[in-house]
């Protein structure tokens, strides 16, 4: 295929249909002014967050964020591939594999070790070699599976601690 992925802080023209894209597929019980937010702090060439554009001749056909945080509940890992999207005429042509393969690369030349995403679904991501590391929930209360990707042979999946495995009972801030 013939499209470029680029930082959207290089085709600021793009602004709105991104906002659009996001607010439309992950918004339901969210305002467009949040998904503004969240480009608006990912309009950048480097460092975290940061948003990604696929043009396909010049036209916007998908987008995907690599983030600080994607899952509130989940703080203690980073970064996130997050906010994946790809325009209805353009899916089942590779572009999601595309653009999950462009943000692991990123984040490897930028010395990222591990790579965290979530999804309501499982099947798809595991194809590109996420592994499955645990549930989550996600704001306010939705059930999510929460995916890591080690960027290294050494670098096998962290360790999740469980509140029975804190010092002090479990108290969180404890450790």
């Amino acid at each position: 295929m013939a499209w470029v992925i680029a930082p959207l802080a290089d085709y600021p023209q793009y602004r709105e249909l991104t906002i659009d894209w996001l607010w439309r597929a992950f918004g339901q019980d969210t305002g467009r002014r949040f998904y503004s937010a969240m480009v608006d702090n990912g309009m950048r060439r480097e460092g975290l967050p940061m948003a990604f554009i696929a043009l396909d001749g010049g036209r916007p056909v998908g987008t995907v964020g690599l983030w600080r945080c994607d899952l509130l509940t989940r703080q203690d890992l980073t970064p996130w591939l997050a906010a994946l999207y790809v325009d209805e005429s353009w899916r089942g042509r590779g572009l999601g594999r595309a653009l999950q393969r462009f943000v692991i690369a990123y984040g490897r030349r930028a010395g990222y070790e591990h790579l965290y995403l979530y999804a309501t679904f499982r099947g798809y991501y595991e194809r590109e070699g996420w592994q499955y590391l645990a549930d989550g929930i996600e704001y306010p209360d939705k059930p999510v599976f929460i995916y890591h990707l080690a960027q290294g042979a050494e670098s096998p999946a962290p360790k999740l601690r469980t509140a029975a495995a804190r010092p002090n009972g479990g108290a969180p801030g404890s450790d």
